[in-house]
């Protein structure tokens, strides 16, 4: 949900928001596996077209169920730097590359950092591997049920989780459109993404 839609009760409220960024070639094919395994669009075709190519100048075109995507990102995006002790942005890309920095981040932010003792226990590595990709992946509760009146596969919650997955399903072609639409939106706002890598 965009942050401007939020409702009154999360937005002027002390709850906190952790707001987590993806690539948008990787969130773009994982949405659109998550959207096939589940059927959006074949009924009412509401989705947009199922072939790859469409559905991707969609995406490109700001087309998305969420709203354009990169409106979404900048959304959040202002609001951290705005007010950063009520929303902490973080990409994905660097949470797989460091869980342990990133949790220790996410409890400061949360106002319950780790006790030297509790560092000293393993208790960052203990919630990283219980926060894992391949642990919530293999929760039975994940594998197996629906969610969303009954419409969601909970398991398409979880597909792969791999950094840079969009380069076995999009062109080269496709991943320069998406640089330079992600060039064009993001310039000026100080947030910065890697795409074609």
């Amino acid at each position: 949900m965009p942050f401007d839609a939020l409702p009154d009760s999360i937005s002027k409220s002390e709850c906190k928001i952790v707001y987590i960024c993806r690539n948008p070639l990787d969130q773009f094919i994982s949405f659109r596996h998550f959207s096939l395994q589940n059927k959006f669009g074949e009924e009412d075709h509401q989705a947009g077209p199922l072939e790859l190519d469409g559905a991707f100048d969609m995406f490109c075109d700001g087309v998305h169920p969420f709203g354009p995507f990169c409106e979404h990102m900048i959304g959040y995006w202002d609001a951290h730097l705005k007010n950063p002790d009520k929303v902490l942005f973080l990409k994905y890309e660097d949470l797989k590359d460091d869980i342990g920095l990133h949790v220790r981040k996410i409890a400061e932010f949360m106002e319950c950092p780790f006790s030297l003792e509790e560092e000293q226990q393993g208790l960052v590595e203990e919630i990283s591997k219980v926060c894992s990709f391949d642990n919530l992946k293999n929760l039975e509760v994940n594998k197996n049920g629906y969610s969303v009146n009954g419409i969601v596969k909970n398991s398409s919650y979880f597909r792969k989780g791999q950094v840079g997955d969009w380069a076995n399903h999009l062109t080269p072609a496709m991943a320069e459109r998406m640089e330079k639409v992600i060039k064009s939106k993001l310039q000026g706002s100080g947030l910065t993404l890697h795409i074609n890598t």
